[in-house]
Protein backbone atom coordinates (compact mmCIF):
# COMPACT_ATOMS: atom_id res chain seq x y z
CA UNK A 1 0.00 0.00 0.00
CA UNK A 2 2.79 2.19 0.60
CA UNK A 3 4.17 2.21 -2.78
CA UNK A 4 0.79 3.15 -4.40
CA UNK A 5 0.67 5.73 -1.63
CA UNK A 6 3.80 7.43 -2.81
CA UNK A 7 2.88 7.26 -6.41
CA UNK A 8 -0.31 9.48 -5.50
CA UNK A 9 0.35 13.10 -6.47
CA UNK A 10 -0.11 15.43 -3.50
CA UNK A 11 -3.24 17.80 -3.63
CA UNK A 12 -2.39 21.45 -4.27
CA UNK A 13 -2.64 23.87 -1.52
CA UNK A 14 -4.09 27.68 -2.23
CA UNK A 15 -1.33 29.30 -4.45
CA UNK A 16 1.52 30.87 -2.51
CA UNK A 17 0.57 34.33 -2.73
CA UNK A 18 -2.98 34.48 -3.41
CA UNK A 19 -4.52 37.04 -1.13
CA UNK A 20 -5.58 35.66 2.38
CA UNK A 21 -8.75 38.12 2.45
CA UNK A 22 -9.58 36.35 -1.00
CA UNK A 23 -9.32 32.40 0.09
CA UNK A 24 -11.45 33.91 3.48
CA UNK A 25 -14.25 34.92 0.46
CA UNK A 26 -14.13 32.64 -1.08
CA UNK A 27 -14.70 30.37 1.86
CA UNK A 28 -17.85 32.52 2.89
CA UNK A 29 -19.24 32.77 -0.60
CA UNK A 30 -19.59 29.05 -0.76
CA UNK A 31 -22.09 28.36 1.87
CA UNK A 32 -24.50 30.11 -0.12
CA UNK A 33 -24.15 27.13 -2.86
CA UNK A 34 -23.95 24.54 -0.30
CA UNK A 35 -26.30 25.19 2.45
CA UNK A 36 -30.13 26.46 1.97
CA UNK A 37 -30.43 27.41 5.49
CA UNK A 38 -27.65 30.34 4.59
CA UNK A 39 -29.21 33.91 4.09
CA UNK A 40 -27.15 36.61 4.24
CA UNK A 41 -23.37 37.09 4.38
CA UNK A 42 -23.80 38.45 7.61
CA UNK A 43 -25.31 35.69 9.39
CA UNK A 44 -22.75 33.08 8.25
CA UNK A 45 -19.63 35.57 9.33
CA UNK A 46 -21.40 35.69 12.58
CA UNK A 47 -23.56 32.17 13.13
CA UNK A 48 -21.23 29.26 11.32
CA UNK A 49 -19.02 27.83 13.84
CA UNK A 50 -17.54 25.66 10.39
CA UNK A 51 -17.27 29.35 9.20
CA UNK A 52 -15.31 30.64 11.93
CA UNK A 53 -12.94 27.31 12.04
CA UNK A 54 -11.93 27.70 8.43
CA UNK A 55 -11.30 31.33 9.21
CA UNK A 56 -8.67 31.03 12.09
CA UNK A 57 -6.88 28.08 10.38
CA UNK A 58 -6.23 30.42 7.23
CA UNK A 59 -4.59 33.00 9.27
CA UNK A 60 -3.07 29.92 11.34
CA UNK A 61 -1.33 28.36 8.49
CA UNK A 62 -0.11 31.39 6.76
CA UNK A 63 2.23 31.39 10.11
CA UNK A 64 3.25 28.37 9.86
CA UNK A 65 4.63 28.40 6.43
CA UNK A 66 6.58 31.17 7.71
CA UNK A 67 8.42 29.14 10.51
CA UNK A 68 6.14 30.14 13.44
CA UNK A 69 5.01 27.33 15.45
CA UNK A 70 3.91 28.05 18.79
CA UNK A 71 1.28 31.36 17.75
CA UNK A 72 -0.48 29.21 14.87
CA UNK A 73 -1.13 26.13 17.46
CA UNK A 74 -2.44 28.64 20.24
CA UNK A 75 -5.00 29.76 17.50
CA UNK A 76 -5.53 26.61 16.83
CA UNK A 77 -6.47 25.56 19.90
CA UNK A 78 -8.43 29.50 20.35
CA UNK A 79 -10.59 28.22 17.50
CA UNK A 80 -10.96 24.48 18.81
CA UNK A 81 -12.33 25.63 22.04
CA UNK A 82 -14.63 28.20 20.14
CA UNK A 83 -15.83 26.45 17.55
CA UNK A 84 -15.50 22.53 18.81
CA UNK A 85 -13.80 22.03 15.16
CA UNK A 86 -10.03 21.07 15.53
CA UNK A 87 -7.82 21.86 12.77
CA UNK A 88 -3.64 21.44 12.72
CA UNK A 89 -2.48 24.50 11.34
CA UNK A 90 0.31 22.14 9.37
CA UNK A 91 -2.52 20.82 7.31
CA UNK A 92 -3.16 21.73 3.57
CA UNK A 93 -6.91 22.90 3.13
CA UNK A 94 -7.34 23.79 -0.14
CA UNK A 95 -10.16 26.67 -1.24
CA UNK A 96 -13.81 26.85 -0.68
CA UNK A 97 -13.45 24.31 1.93
CA UNK A 98 -16.79 24.25 4.00
CA UNK A 99 -17.75 22.24 7.06
CA UNK A 100 -21.35 22.06 7.59
CA UNK A 101 -22.33 22.92 11.71
CA UNK A 102 -18.71 22.10 12.65
CA UNK A 103 -19.13 20.42 15.61
CA UNK A 104 -16.06 17.53 16.25
CA UNK A 105 -14.12 17.64 13.44
CA UNK A 106 -10.69 16.86 13.62
CA UNK A 107 -7.58 17.44 10.75
CA UNK A 108 -4.45 16.22 11.01
CA UNK A 109 -0.87 18.13 11.25
CA UNK A 110 -0.31 16.27 7.12
CA UNK A 111 -3.67 15.93 5.80
CA UNK A 112 -4.45 17.26 2.53
CA UNK A 113 -7.89 18.56 1.40
CA UNK A 114 -8.64 19.63 -1.77
CA UNK A 115 -10.74 22.44 -3.44
CA UNK A 116 -14.56 22.40 -2.90
CA UNK A 117 -14.51 19.97 -0.29
CA UNK A 118 -17.62 19.95 1.89
CA UNK A 119 -17.25 17.76 5.47
CA UNK A 120 -20.11 17.37 7.54
CA UNK A 121 -19.88 17.50 11.49
CA UNK A 122 -18.21 14.40 13.43
CA UNK A 123 -15.86 13.74 10.64
CA UNK A 124 -11.79 12.83 11.21
CA UNK A 125 -9.14 13.14 8.61
CA UNK A 126 -6.83 11.15 11.32
CA UNK A 127 -3.36 9.31 11.07
CA UNK A 128 -2.43 5.48 12.69
CA UNK A 129 1.55 6.08 12.86
CA UNK A 130 3.45 7.38 14.97
CA UNK A 131 6.02 8.26 12.50
CA UNK A 132 6.92 12.05 11.83
CA UNK A 133 6.37 11.55 7.80
CA UNK A 134 2.70 11.36 6.16
CA UNK A 135 0.05 9.64 8.20
CA UNK A 136 -3.18 11.43 7.61
CA UNK A 137 -5.39 11.35 4.49
CA UNK A 138 -5.68 13.15 1.24
CA UNK A 139 -8.68 14.30 0.07
CA UNK A 140 -9.12 15.03 -3.62
CA UNK A 141 -11.56 18.18 -5.15
CA UNK A 142 -14.95 17.79 -4.80
CA UNK A 143 -14.95 15.58 -1.93
CA UNK A 144 -18.00 15.03 0.36
CA UNK A 145 -17.68 13.13 3.57
CA UNK A 146 -20.91 12.33 5.65
CA UNK A 147 -21.53 13.18 9.24
CA UNK A 148 -19.43 10.69 11.61
CA UNK A 149 -17.01 9.63 8.92
CA UNK A 150 -13.59 8.43 10.09
CA UNK A 151 -10.78 8.38 7.47
CA UNK A 152 -7.59 7.01 8.45
CA UNK A 153 -4.27 6.52 7.70
CA UNK A 154 -2.39 8.04 4.80
CA UNK A 155 -4.90 7.10 1.96
CA UNK A 156 -5.92 9.15 -0.71
CA UNK A 157 -9.63 9.65 -1.46
CA UNK A 158 -10.20 10.59 -5.32
CA UNK A 159 -11.66 13.35 -7.08
CA UNK A 160 -15.22 13.89 -6.52
CA UNK A 161 -15.78 10.68 -4.35
CA UNK A 162 -18.68 10.48 -1.16
CA UNK A 163 -17.77 9.00 1.96
CA UNK A 164 -20.94 8.13 3.82
CA UNK A 165 -22.01 8.32 7.27
CA UNK A 166 -20.11 6.94 10.14
CA UNK A 167 -18.20 5.24 7.59
CA UNK A 168 -14.69 4.01 8.79
CA UNK A 169 -12.21 4.66 5.59
CA UNK A 170 -8.82 2.81 5.65
CA UNK A 171 -7.77 2.12 2.01
CA UNK A 172 -7.67 4.31 -1.12
CA UNK A 173 -11.19 5.25 -2.85
CA UNK A 174 -10.81 5.86 -6.51
CA UNK A 175 -11.76 9.04 -8.23
CA UNK A 176 -16.28 9.18 -8.47
CA UNK A 177 -16.79 6.49 -6.03
CA UNK A 178 -19.15 6.07 -2.90
CA UNK A 179 -17.61 3.96 0.37
CA UNK A 180 -20.02 2.86 3.05
CA UNK A 181 -19.58 0.68 5.96
CA UNK A 182 -17.26 -0.18 9.23
CA UNK A 183 -14.62 -1.04 7.89
CA UNK A 184 -15.15 1.11 4.43
CA UNK A 185 -16.49 -0.72 1.30
CA UNK A 186 -15.84 1.20 -2.41
CA UNK A 187 -19.34 0.95 -3.75
CA UNK A 188 -20.70 2.30 -7.42
CA UNK A 189 -24.34 3.12 -7.17
CA UNK A 190 -26.29 4.36 -10.52
CA UNK A 191 -27.68 7.41 -9.29
CA UNK A 192 -28.72 10.38 -10.42
CA UNK A 193 -26.47 13.50 -8.93
CA UNK A 194 -28.05 16.91 -7.98
CA UNK A 195 -24.61 18.54 -8.34
CA UNK A 196 -23.99 22.31 -7.57
CA UNK A 197 -22.87 24.78 -10.04
CA UNK A 198 -18.88 23.70 -8.84
CA UNK A 199 -20.00 19.94 -9.49
CA UNK A 200 -20.55 19.08 -5.95
CA UNK A 201 -22.94 16.17 -5.29
CA UNK A 202 -24.36 17.32 -1.98
CA UNK A 203 -26.83 13.98 -2.03
CA UNK A 204 -24.41 11.90 0.53
CA UNK A 205 -27.60 10.47 2.24
CA UNK A 206 -27.99 8.53 -1.04
CA UNK A 207 -26.37 5.93 -1.02
CA UNK A 208 -26.38 1.67 -1.16
CA UNK A 209 -26.34 -0.78 1.46
CA UNK A 210 -24.17 -3.52 0.82
CA UNK A 211 -25.15 -5.27 3.63
CA UNK A 212 -28.96 -4.92 2.75
CA UNK A 213 -28.24 -6.11 -0.66
CA UNK A 214 -26.37 -9.22 0.26
CA UNK A 215 -29.09 -10.14 2.52
CA UNK A 216 -31.84 -9.72 -0.03
CA UNK A 217 -29.83 -11.81 -2.06
CA UNK A 218 -29.54 -14.84 0.48
CA UNK A 219 -33.30 -14.98 0.89
CA UNK A 220 -33.86 -14.88 -2.71
CA UNK A 221 -31.54 -17.97 -2.94
CA UNK A 222 -33.50 -19.42 -0.26
CA UNK A 223 -36.87 -19.32 -1.61
CA UNK A 224 -35.85 -20.97 -4.69
CA UNK A 225 -34.17 -23.72 -2.93
CA UNK A 226 -37.17 -24.23 -1.10
CA UNK A 227 -39.21 -24.13 -4.26
CA UNK A 228 -37.34 -26.30 -5.92
CA UNK A 229 -37.57 -28.48 -3.00
CA UNK A 230 -41.10 -28.29 -2.67
CA UNK A 231 -41.33 -29.20 -6.47
CA UNK A 232 -39.60 -32.51 -6.20
CA UNK A 233 -41.19 -33.62 -2.83
CA UNK A 234 -38.86 -33.44 -0.19
CA UNK A 235 -40.28 -31.38 2.27
CA UNK A 236 -40.20 -32.83 6.28
CA UNK A 237 -43.22 -34.18 6.92
CA UNK A 238 -44.10 -31.51 9.53
CA UNK A 239 -44.05 -28.63 7.58
CA UNK A 240 -46.13 -26.35 9.95
CA UNK A 241 -43.82 -23.28 11.34
CA UNK A 242 -42.69 -22.94 14.53
CA UNK A 243 -44.70 -21.55 17.87
CA UNK A 244 -44.18 -17.27 17.28
CA UNK A 245 -43.38 -17.77 13.98
CA UNK A 246 -45.95 -15.26 13.14
CA UNK A 247 -44.73 -12.62 15.11
CA UNK A 248 -41.08 -12.80 14.25
CA UNK A 249 -39.56 -9.57 13.87
CA UNK A 250 -38.48 -10.59 10.52
CA UNK A 251 -41.77 -11.57 9.67
CA UNK A 252 -41.95 -8.88 6.46
CA UNK A 253 -38.59 -10.31 4.70
CA UNK A 254 -40.19 -14.11 5.54
CA UNK A 255 -42.46 -15.64 3.13
CA UNK A 256 -43.34 -18.44 4.98
CA UNK A 257 -44.65 -16.37 7.87
CA UNK A 258 -47.91 -15.68 6.52
CA UNK A 259 -48.13 -19.24 5.70
CA UNK A 260 -48.41 -19.09 2.09
CA UNK A 261 -45.69 -21.37 1.61
CA UNK A 262 -46.64 -24.11 3.94
CA UNK A 263 -48.54 -26.58 3.47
Amino acid sequence: MNSRIERIAPVASVEPGYPLWRCIGEDIACVFARDPAARTRLEIITTYPGVHAILLYRVAHRLWQRGWRYLPRLISYIGRIWTGVDIHPGATIGRRFFIDHGAGVVIGETAEVGDDVTLYHGVTLGGVSWSRGKRHPTLGDQVVVGAGAKILGPIHIGRQARVGANSVVIASVPEGRTVVGIPGKVVNPNRVTDATARGIDLDHHIIPDPMADAVNCLLERLNRLERQVGRHHDLLEDTRPVPGCGVCDAQQVCETAGGSEWR
